[in-house]
């Protein structure tokens, strides 16, 4: 089959596979239909012990495919399960272009295990039903973490909270540097199982609550009232529901944990005076030490992708500015590619940049995945608040906006009514608002459509990866025994088999181009050469059998290299092209083509 032809029905097949193409409902509905060995529900969410489950459950049903490991145990003792998920008869996985897939690294970020846990179930389960799915399997292996932050997790589901609970890994940290550790966390005053916020009464407050709807506390403007007199509001904010439990004169300010896996990698690591949470060094947490062991151990991985939460983001580094240099233009090209293709799948989703659209990171995952090793990646912030209704309202500000869409659509399950209770500092207050389940987290009946979304991106993105071919040998007779071979070798795939940025910085190994001459043939001279029209060449000057190509082979691209050959007839032998992010391909040389 042409190879062309062979990819543009390679990028159908997964549009269609994806629901993106247009094709007969029927056809969709028949294509979209998995029989599953393990049905799993993505209209709820899984706590710790039950995403463990999920994962054996979805092992044991497909061990030809994937195998489970815990590649070691986070600060709390609990395993991080890490799938991986291969064709063994196609080769070993790490003899395929690698993606490596993970979520939850902080802990309330709940939604990013169940997209981790999607892609897992749709790879494994659609591998004998959607001819996309196979190909990316059969071509390629993935590394599946669901749950970088097992602790945090674990934590969110069991612990009254708010959306941003166990944020951090759960290791005891002096938060407020008072030489105690975790003593001052939030306190469920009203007993209903969640952190709410406070209100007390107050005769100059800053707000009051509204005549409309009696949930909503409205800002009161500074300014004149009828009278002339500044207008005051009857209620002020009090903090998040707690009590000041180490008498510093401070609320809720040192509970559990307090280190950010997100600020513990090595490039562009600032200590935590800088970058709070960073840690005494990097790889200092147990669980970033695991997944930098395992990924240094896979230099196959091509391609990453981090599942967080929230606001509807593709991001890509760098971190901060002075980064910039380490994304030439030619890497750029290929994150724009894939971003834009991003930004047209999600829908009200933005492809940006951290350090000048969101803010600075240092030590960030997918900064050390693409600065520190060169691998294309990307940190998807999973769900909006755009989404919640379709005229754009619920943003921010928009608190009935918020309300409308809590009574129709989720039937007042996120919010809880105010509470009087008894507070020992501030008499009587308020205790109620939106639950932990109010923000960040999709509703569980939009769950599974924007796991699938984000799953379909990456799969993409997975797509993308260097996928390498013979395109022409072309040999050419010149006579007293010589002969000139012009190999060319393809990447039909946007990711190039090095990045401009693992070159610059000499990273990894650098592919490798060797010919083992038939019997009768020698090699004279072998080097590069722009393309097979050129007149000239490079020659190496030691070991022409054996190319080190530090440049690889470009992203929809073609690299050339050109031999000089001696033999009394037409030359043969082998060439074998090696790189450490595409599958290692073979190609015969017989007889002369011109």
């Amino acid at each position: 089959m042409n190879e062309a032809l062979h990819g543009s029905r390679r990028f159908a097949a997964i549009a269609l596979a994806m629901g993106i193409a247009g094709i007969p409902v029927d056809d969709l509905h028949a294509q979209q239909q998995i029989d599953a060995k393990v049905p799993i529900a993505f209209n709820r969410f899984y706590d710790y012990e039950a995403m463990e489950a999920r994962l054996a459950e979805l092992a044991a049903a497909h061990p030809e495919l994937c195998t489970l490991e815990s590649i070691g145990s986070s600060e709390q003792g609990r395993d991080l399960w890490l799938l991986t998920i291969n064709n063994p008869e196609t080769g070993g996985d790490r003899s395929k272009p690698g993606m490596w897939i993970d979520g939850n690294v902080h802990g309330n970020e709940i939604q990013a295990a169940e997209t981790v846990l999607y892609t897992a179930w749709y790879l494994l389960e659609g591998y004998d039903e959607v001819d996309a799915i196979r190909e990316l399997v059969d071509e390629n292996a993935f590394y599946l973490l669901p749950m970088v932050n097992p602790d945090g997790r674990a934590g969110w589901f069991r612990d009254p909270g708010t959306p941003h609970s166990n944020r951090t890994g759960l290791r005891p940290t002096d938060n407020d540097f008072d030489g105690l550790f975790d003593e001052d966390g939030p306190d469920d005053l009203d007993g209903d199982g969640h952190i709410g916020r406070m209100w007390r009464r107050d005769p100059n407050g800053t707000h009051k609550r509204s005549e409309r709807d009696p949930r909503i506390f409205e800002r009161v403007p500074a300014v004149p009232g009828p009278d002339g007199r500044i207008m005051r509001g009857e209620w002020s904010m009090a903090g998040s529901e707690g009590i000041d439990n180490d008498g510093d004169g401070r609320i809720n300010e040192d509970g559990q944990g307090g280190y950010d896996m997100n600020r513990n990698w090595p490039s562009d690591w600032q200590p935590n005076h800088v970058q709070r949470g960073a840690g005494t060094h990097p790889f200092s947490y147990p669980e970033t030490r695991c997944v930098g062991d395992f990924i240094r151990s896979h230099p196959n991985i091509a391609a990453g992708q981090s599942y967080h939460n929230t606001g509807g983001m593709i991001l890509r580094g760098p971190g901060a500015p002075y980064e910039t240099a380490n994304y030439p233009r030619a890497d750029l090209a290929v994150y724009d590619a894939i971003g834009a293709a991003g930004e047209e799948m999600l829908p009200h989703y933005d492809y940006l940049v951290i350090h000048s659209d969101l803010y600075t990171v240092h030590g960030g995952f997918v900064n050390w995945l693409a600065e520190g090793l060169g691998i294309i990646s990307f940190t998807n912030e999973l769900w909006t608040d755009r989404r919640i209704l379709q005229d754009g309202g619920g943003g921010p500000g928009d608190e009935a906006a918020r309300m409308r869409w809590e009574d129709r659509l989720r039937f007042g399950q996120t919010f809880n009514d105010w509470t009087e209770v008894d507070h020992p500092e501030y008499g009587t207050v308020l205790v109620g608002g939106g639950n932990k389940w109010s923000s960040r987290t999709p509703p569980p009946f939009m769950l599974e459509e924007e796991a699938h979304r984000n799953f379909a991106f990456t799969m993409f993105h997975a797509a993308e990866m260097p996928r390498l071919r013979r395109n022409d040998v072309v040999v050419t007779d010149l006579g007293a025994g010589l002969w000139q071979v012009d190999l060319e070798i393809a990447n039909d795939a946007l990711i190039p088999s090095r990045t401009r940025h693992m070159q610059a910085k000499r990273i990894g190994r650098p592919d490798i181009l060797t010919f083992d001459p038939a019997e009768g043939t020698e090699i004279r001279l072998a080097g590069p050469t722009a393309n097979r029209f050129a007149p000239t060449f490079e020659p190496v000057v030691h070991r022409p059998e054996r190319l080190l190509v530090e440049g690889g082979v470009p992203g929809r691209g073609i690299a050339t290299f050109r031999y000089v050959l001696e033999s009394e007839g037409p030359p043969a032998g082998t060439f074998r092209y090696a790189a450490e992010k595409a599958a290692d391909i073979e190609i015969p040389l017989e007889g002369p083509s011109e």
